[in-house]
């Protein structure tokens, strides 16, 4: 004969293993995919630096030099966004993942924590209805806690989407400040 409470402590720390599994797989994931993105992106720093290096050398005059040193620094802030645009859907994706994770953690969590509250209710000896309203009384706490929580998280990627917004649009008058300053070179 088995006892139901080592087989649901069993239950529950296999459950727990998976979750962290899941959450760690997701963690290698995304500092696998942005290992991958800052190679690449020093990558074509070093080679954009090393081509621009060359043309710089190649100059023969000053206003050459202003010329190619103009149109150098163009492309550098559009790839800058770009860089910062791929690290924050990134970063943006994972917390995501994790957060699917734990609701759906918390979710089945709550699920049983409230059918074991039941149960020790219908079950409670005389005196044991203060136990099980405690145990109520906290399960609702922690449910209002997952939710700020939850909340607080939307906030911050709110938040995070619209300084990305701004750092684009203000990319923009930069890039064309650029633009004009490279053709005014040119004449």
């Amino acid at each position: 004969m088995t006892n139901p409470n080592i087989e649901q402590l069993a239950a529950a720390q296999k459950a727990n293993a998976e979750v962290m599994m899941a959450l760690l797989r997701t963690a290698f994931n995304g500092v696998e995919r942005l290992t991958a993105l800052n190679m690449a992106a020093s990558r074509e720093f070093f080679n954009t630096t090393v081509a621009g290096t060359q043309q710089l050398l190649s100059a023969k005059d000053a206003a050459e030099m202003a010329k190619l040193n103009s149109n150098l620094a163009q492309p550098g802030a559009e790839k800058w966004m770009d860089y910062s645009r791929t690290v924050y859907d990134l970063v943006s994706q994972m917390q995501k993942e994790v957060t699917s994770v734990m609701e759906a953690q918390y979710s089945t969590f709550q699920k049983n924590a409230s059918t074991a509250v039941e149960k020790a209710t219908a079950s409670a000896p005389v005196g044991g209805d203060v136990f099980a309203a405690t145990m109520k009384s906290m399960m609702d706490a922690s449910t209002k806690a997952f939710t700020n929580m939850s909340g607080m998280a939307k906030q911050l990627t709110d938040i995070a989407e619209a300084n990305m917004a701004v750092a684009t649009k203000a990319a923009a008058p930069a890039k064309s400040a650029t633009a004009a300053a490279a053709k005014k070179a040119a004449k």
